[in-house]
């Protein structure tokens, strides 16, 4: 059981940690018309393995050890994140990730006996986007630019306006980055089903795990 725990500790930290940095890159790269770079950031492909992580965990041992590896990846990867990248970056990576997991937790917790697909569906696509409406907004709304002046750092506001989704009528770069970031945790969330549905009988979960662990 240590090992398990250990080794989904180290994956989370993994995941959110890569997110963190990739989230600073946009896109560079056009697809026919649309310039990438105006509503995706490297980030949207890497942190949707976080709720896989969390739900496999919960799956497995219940809803206590997925949010013990939440908290203590948390604490971990605040701490990394605050080195490797800015710290506005940073406090709203920490709050977003841990009031997203948590989230998760909760609903996949509600229907875990729910036909096999809908508890990583349903608690991915809930975290997810209460995840992104908070980093993003945290991260590069004008509204938050204060936590970049406390701590004398460079504003990263994103408020310049751009095409939404790259189509669409111009928006704050941020809400047309947080909608992009949204539309591939979507689809990550449907194909990480598969990894999902091969993993889950690899490993027998504890006896008496309960929605209420």
């Amino acid at each position: 059981m240590f090992a398990r725990f250990a080794a989904a500790l180290a994956a989370m930290i993994a995941v959110v940690t890569a997110s963190n940095i990739l989230v600073q890159f946009p896109l560079n790269a056009d697809l026919g018309p649309l310039h990438l770079g105006d509503f995706l950031t490297w980030g949207a492909f890497t942190y949707p393995f976080a709720f896989l992580v969390s739900d496999l965990t919960n799956r497995f041992d219940g809803p206590k050890r997925a949010r013990a590896v939440v908290v203590a990846g948390f604490a971990v990867a605040l701490c990394l994140s605050a080195y490797l990248s800015t710290p506005r970056i940073a406090i709203a990576s920490a709050t977003a990730f841990l009031i997203g997991q948590l989230l998760d937790i909760a609903v996949f917790s509600r229907l875990r006996n729910r036909f096999w697909l809908v508890p990583p569906l349903g608690a991915s696509l809930l975290g997810s986007l209460l995840d992104t409406a908070l980093f993003f907004s945290i991260a590069f709304a004008p509204a938050f630019s204060f936590i970049d002046q406390f701590f004398g750092a460079s504003d990263s506001s994103l408020g310049m306006a751009a095409p939404w989704l790259g189509l669409g009528a111009p928006v704050p770069l941020w809400l047309s980055l947080a909608s992009g970031d949204f539309s591939v945790k979507f689809l990550a969330a449907l194909l990480l089903l598969v990894p999902y549905r091969v993993l889950m009988n690899a490993v027998m979960p504890l006896r008496g795990v309960t929605a209420a662990a």
